[in-house]
């Protein structure tokens, strides 16, 4: 038996109506209207605030990060658990996971913008730990609704982390141009 079908075969044993209900909240928080919604709020609060690169950061990296979740399933093609045991209807592919590689980015991207702030120290702890949280929940409800395979998500995950850093090295080169004074 491999991984992938051990850790569902896993997940199915412990399904519960009540705890399908919560996990069903959990990975719509972390769908594309959720994120969307979210990435754009903050975008537009950083704009408002003159944080012009944080809101570059976060509205380019979704944007992009879309695009190349949506390339990487279509060179990859892999099919989704199967029925019944997927309890959601989707008609895409499945690698990697677009709900953990889309909350990943949006994690890691808002934890940059957040070292950044002048905060408390546990309130910045608690914000971070609770980003990390909120893509690991998300992840692993895809895998206990069966809309993916655990290495679909573990690899969203890691492509959403990756993704993210390059889109954060590169706003913070550009941060750093813009405060360096330019030779003559």
């Amino acid at each position: 038996m491999s991984f992938d079908q051990w850790v569902l075969d896993s997940a199915v044993d412990q399904r519960t109506p009540w705890l399908v209900d919560v996990v069903d909240v959990i990975t719509d928080s972390g769908g594309t209207l959720a994120a969307w919604i979210i990435s754009t709020v903050l975008t537009i609060t950083l704009l408002m605030r003159g944080r012009r690169i944080d809101a570059l950061l976060v509205a380019g990296s979704m944007l992009t990060g879309l695009l190349v979740m949506s390339g990487l399933k279509r060179i990859f093609t892999r099919t989704r658990p199967p029925v019944p045991e997927r309890l959601i209807e989707i008609d895409s592919y499945s690698f990697p996971s677009g709900h953990a590689m889309m909350t990943a980015i949006l994690a890691t991207v808002v934890a940059a913008v957040i070292v950044r702030l002048t905060l408390p120290s546990l309130v910045r702890v608690t914000m971070l730990v609770s980003l990390a949280l909120y893509t690991v929940a998300v992840g692993f409800s895809r895998v206990y609704l069966a809309a993916h395979w655990m290495t679909d998500v573990l690899a969203g995950w890691a492509f959403g982390v990756i993704w993210a850093g390059v889109w954060i090295l590169g706003t913070s080169r550009s941060r750093q141009r813009r405060r360096e004074p330019q030779p003559v």
